[in-house]
């Protein structure tokens, strides 16, 4: 199938989100620093909190990390990553191994449209865009329709709107959280590949506009937030 054919395949509300893209304008951040989990975690929420432009993050760990999600529970982490540290995130979702994978965050203002969607469909669109940069890097991605709730070994169970790789391995997986902020999108593609040419093209398809950005972090407040919350040892064993 075309191009065509299969932007007439999608549903209607996807066709908007693709004719609009996701975003009028939007900040890419390469975070230049590698991070420890819970200062990593810290980040994103400290963007979240500025509230001011749609930011797409690239970002490295600084270590062997694994992340759970809020919902998570700490034994089956510790089952299915043994000897590697964790971090709970602030969004759901299950155990990522972060030792090899690409990781990014979207971080959505709550006056935006994608913001005010419902979880799956945001999830979706962005999975569906990020479907064709893996496709363009020369992949045969699709999208899951897994029935599995999500939670255990994250990429060992695809839930819907995943993407699966040609032999129906899970390549992509996602965790979401909405509030009074906006949205918080946390992902995680299970291959590597040109990290700057992936989060150059990723920009590319979700927004009409965006630019290169150096953010000066505020690291007293990313240093509190790891010591209130993603540091502490009550946050990481709370299930």
């Amino acid at each position: 199938m075309g191009a065509f054919g299969r932007f007439l395949a999608f549903p209607w509300w996807h066709l908007i989100v693709v004719f609009n893209v996701i975003f009028g304008g939007m900040e890419l951040w390469f975070d230049p620093l590698a991070r420890s989990g819970p200062e990593a975690m810290a980040v994103d929420e400290w963007l979240l909190e500025q509230g001011k432009q749609p930011v797409l993050r690239i970002y490295r760990w600084d270590g062997a990390w694994g992340s759970l999600g809020y919902f998570g529970k700490l034994s089956e982490a510790m089952e299915g990553l043994p000897g590697v540290d964790l971090v709970r995130r602030w969004t759901g979702g299950g155990i990522v191994d972060h030792r090899d994978d690409w990781t990014y965050s979207l971080i959505v203002p709550r006056d935006r449209e994608v913001a005010r969607m419902k979880g799956g469909e945001s999830y979706r669109a962005i999975h569906c865009i990020l479907l064709e940069v893996l496709r363009e890097e020369g992949g045969a991605p699709g999208l899951s329709a897994g029935i599995a709730k999500s939670g255990g070994m994250c990429f060992e169970n695809p839930v819907e709107h995943d993407l699966m790789d040609g032999k129906g391995a899970k390549l992509a997986g996602a965790a979401q959280r909405r509030g009074n902020l906006g949205l918080l999108h946390q992902g995680s593609v299970a291959t590597g590949g040109d990290s700057r040419l992936r989060g150059e093209l990723f920009a590319e398809r979700l927004a009409r506009s965006w630019w290169e950005a150096d953010h000066v972090v505020d690291e007293d407040r990313v240093a509190a937030l790891v010591e209130s919350k993603y540091g502490k040892k009550e946050w990481l064993a709370r299930r």
